[in-house]
């Protein structure tokens, strides 16, 4: 795929769309995005700046290059979960993981050129959900400390939740004050002001202006100006745990951006080109990486906030990056006293966002595998890391798809009489069941096929003297199918059982030819075929026993 077929393929936005529309939008998402940002950045390790510079860049890179007009990007709850363990896992070393951030930028390019993008869309719902809200209890449950004005004694999740306890026993009370009105701001704001004054902001200017009165832990000093370029440099000691980092940062990047570039979609019944999305992503989290900013994704939470101002163009993402580099360059100092509380309790309710309740109050109702691989997904999320999580969970919904089919093709291998013809059923019956009618309905899982021979050879038992397979619904058959098929022959000519196919297209019938079906037994429709083993059948009944005999 050249550079022309994937950038050609991004939907514009709606004719309507205005400019001031665009502009207004925009601007709404940079100062919504403001507070969550700084919270992001800092709660990654990187620094607060890192946070805002990834919005910046990212959210200006993929609102002109990406495949989805209307979505707003830069960093976000998943993000930052994954960054931070990146962060942590190279001690904090810059020199590896803003690397590792510009390398992840370029697999997201090599993702959009290769079309992977279709692909990652095909994450089932229940693993996508088990992993969102496992993300969203990671970020609940690194801010607890810091809410009541300590912070984990080590990194990740599990030494987060054994320092919860002591920093619960031994609270800042200032500290502690300023997260609990914090936590009541952000959840009790009305939704009806959060689109014009987010409830975000105001928590952040009235916790820091009442934290202005307290000795706290604050922020503290943030570099002014524009982030310094870098180049990034590897070794042979290092580029293992960079291109881990990287891995993971890429295949989280694609599957948030594509999440969210859905939801867009539904918002403004278009439909965005994913592929062109990946490379927007791509060369926006590259220069991230390039000035030591975060990664960043689609993001759900200011993409809504844009689109309900007006926002539907490429125009109200750049003019988010732009409004939020005009605030950092002019009022940088004063993010300087944001005390960690006041970002701890912004990041408990985008943890609490990002869990799916939905989800959650209706999944009892539904499968109860697909419940099963949600809390599985969750706990693997919270416990191990996040890239095993979602292979788990990939590898659990496929073998229990497969599953699912192979039960419902062998429940139909044996049709019931409702799929026959009366005339088909006239001649089955004058067979007395001597006959056994099996059908391959539709492509034929290797689950279903291990067991379609002990479905035949239960049947073949007793007096069945013939046997009509019905290869109508087949489009194609692989190597399980072909041996399945042979062994049910096989089986056939052991018990002396007469074999009539139907309906056989030419692909399968290529296919067959190894397991030597005879062509004189292959007929064009099923009712042929059963008149053919009817008449085997009554060919091959014992004689009347003579009166001698009896």
């Amino acid at each position: 795929m050249g550079l022309a077929d994937v950038m050609k393929t991004g939907p514009e936005a709606p004719a309507d769309r205005t400019v001031r529309g665009d502009i207004l939008g925009g601007t709404v998402a940079g100062i919504v995005a403001l507070p969550l940002m700084l919270a992001f950045g800092e709660a990654s390790g990187a620094g607060p700046i890192a946070g805002v510079w990834g919005a910046i860049i990212v959210g200006f890179f993929a609102a002109v290059l990406g495949g989805t007009p209307s979505m707003v990007s830069g960093p976000t709850g998943p993000m930052i979960v994954v960054f931070a363990g990146v962060f942590t896992s190279v001690d904090g070393d810059v020199s590896l993981v803003f690397p590792a951030v510009v390398l992840a930028g370029l697999m997201q390019i090599l993702f959009g050129f290769l079309g992977i993008g279709k692909y990652i869309k095909l994450v089932p719902y229940p693993v996508i959900s088990g992993f969102m809200s496992g993300i969203g209890v990671i970020i609940i449950v690194l801010q607890i400390s810091r809410l009541v004005g300590s912070s984990p004694s080590g990194s990740g999740t599990i030494a987060a939740i054994e320092s919860i306890p002591d920093a619960v026993r031994s609270p800042d009370m200032a500290a502690t004050a300023l997260g609990v009105l914090t936590l009541f701001i952000v959840f009790l704001w009305p939704s009806r002001w959060a689109q014009y004054l987010p409830g975000a902001l105001i928590a952040l200017v009235v916790g820091t202006i009442i934290g202005s009165f307290a000795t706290v832990p604050v922020i503290g000093d943030i570099p002014l100006g524009f982030p310094d370029f870098t180049l990034p440099g590897f070794s042979s000691d290092t580029i293992t745990v960079v291109l881990e980092g990287a891995i993971i940062l890429a295949i989280l990047g694609s599957i948030d951006t594509l999440l969210t570039s859905l939801i867009a979609d539904n918002l403004t019944q278009t439909r965005h080109a994913s592929d062109r999305e990946l490379v927007g992503q791509g060369i926006g989290n590259t220069f991230a990486g390039l000035f030591g900013a975060m990664p960043g994704a689609g993001a759900t939470s200011t993409t809504v906030v844009s689109m309900r101002s007006g926002g539907r163009g490429r125009l109200a993402g750049a003019t988010h990056a732009i409004v939020l580099a005009a605030i950092v360059l002019i009022a940088g100092p004063l993010a300087e006293s944001i005390p960690h509380s006041v970002l701890a309790g912004i990041l408990i309710k985008v943890g609490v966002d990002i869990l799916d309740v939905a989800y959650l109050r209706r999944a009892h109702r539904g499968p109860r595998l697909d419940l099963i691989l949600m809390v599985v997904v969750l706990a693997m999320t919270v416990l191990v890391d996040l890239i095993t999580a979602v292979a788990v969970g990939v590898v659990l919904a496929a073998l229990g798809f497969v599953k699912r089919l192979a039960d419902q093709q062998l429940e139909s291998f044996d049709p019931d009489e409702g799929i026959f013809s009366d005339a088909e059923r006239r001649m089955l019956q004058e067979a007395d069941g001597r006959i056994a009618v099996f059908r391959f309905d539709g492509p034929l899982s290797f689950g279903a096929a291990a067991d379609l021979s002990h479905e035949a050879r239960e049947r073949m038992q007793g007096d069945t003297g013939a046997m009509v397979l019905d290869f109508g619904r087949l489009a194609f058959v692989d190597m399980s199918a072909i041996l399945a098929i042979e062994t049910i022959l096989s089986e056939a000519s052991k018990s002396r059982t007469s074999v009539f196919v139907c309906r056989m297209n030419d692909e399968v019938q290529e296919a067959l030819t190894r397991v030597d079906v005879p062509e004189h037994f292959s007929f064009v429709d099923r009712a042929s075929a059963i008149e053919a083993a009817v008449t085997a059948v009554h060919g091959r009944l014992p004689e009347p026993p003579t009166a001698e005999a009896t």
